[in-house]
């Protein structure tokens, strides 16, 4: 059965599901947006909400068995909230919770604590009100700075939306060179000389296809395929090859000037035989037809 397929051999093993960016319209994606979904999805990101173990191997204290270490994360829930804020790595964790000894435990959230604040990017230069967690501010401060921990971190560990699309406008004005900073030269060529080392690790083309969603980039592919291939309606082709065909019998595009001319007195001339046409058709004042007489409908002429 196996040389019947297209897959072959390959099928011993079971057949192989296609992914979003092996069938569809995300098969035309640039590989410089499976780049960025490799480190946003398939990355494995930073421990946050337990402590891996180093080695591979543990003995157990009570038996001094020794078995295999498995640092297994935990399942951790983005929800849509999470997108609008920068939360550090940190989600919604769904268990269960022993609340009483001879009770049966219940299903319990763990939501981290948030809170409002207010953060300053300098390459922006603009100051940025979002929900963040205390683990966001603590690490905003190890980095020394909101811009150095949005570009030292990878996607994995930014987790939101919101932290995606700062990243990737950052990135573009270090790219441009910090146009918003143009009336301030001493603080621009600061800004680019502290954070111009980022640059090396994306390309240009990266840079544009950093941060987007899967839908956000599917919009924009699509966007730019019909820029490079526009779809003109049907009236227009044939609009265009009809003032060609004009052109070529020697015929303006108008009309010419003396076909309006021709229009003009034409439609003069049938406007005055309408004139008298209907000077033929009314009756005279002195005398009535003998039909206005056999009428018993007619009106009357008052004398």
């Amino acid at each position: 059965m196996s040389h019947a397929t297209s897959q072959g051999p390959q099928l011993l093993h079971g057949f192989k599901c296609l992914t979003r960016f092996e069938k569809g319209i995300g098969a035309q994606l640039p590989e410089a947006y499976k780049k960025f979904w490799r480190e946003w999805k398939q990355t494995t990101p930073a421990a946050v909400h337990y402590v891996p173990k180093t080695e591979p191997f543990e003995r157990d204290e009570v038996t001094g068995v020794i078995r295999p270490v498995q640092n297994v994360p935990l399942p951790l829930i983005d929800t849509p909230e999470s997108n609008e804020g920068i939360w550090g790595g940190e989600a919604v964790i769904k268990g269960f919770q022993k609340r009483h000894p001879q009770k049966r435990r219940v299903p319990h959230f763990w939501v981290p604590t948030l809170r409002r604040s207010v953060v300053h990017s300098q390459v922006l230069n603009e100051y940025i009100s979002m929900v963040v967690t205390d683990r966001t501010i603590d690490q905003i401060h190890d980095c020394h700075g909101f811009d150095h921990y949005l570009l030292k971190n990878l996607a994995c560990d930014l987790r939101s939306t919101l932290a995606l699309k700062l990243k990737r406008q950052i990135l573009l004005q270090l790219k441009n060179g910090c146009p918003n900073l143009a009336d301030n030269p001493t603080e621009r060529a600061r800004v680019l000389k502290e954070f111009k080392c980022y640059l090396e690790s994306y390309t240009p083309e990266e840079i544009e296809w950093y941060g987007h969603t899967y839908e956000e980039a599917i919009r924009k592919l699509q966007a730019q395929i019909r820029a490079e291939n526009p779809i003109i309606p049907h009236k227009v082709e044939f609009r265009i090859k009809l003032v060609e065909q004009l052109r070529n019998a020697g015929i303006s595009e108008a009309g010419g000037s003396h076909i309006g001319d021709k229009a003009a007195k034409s439609s003069d001339n049938d406007n005055a035989e309408i004139e008298r046409l209907t000077k033929l058709e009314a009756p005279s004042s002195s005398t009535s037809s003998w039909l206005s007489k056999i009428n018993p409908f007619g009106k009357k002429q008052e004398t």
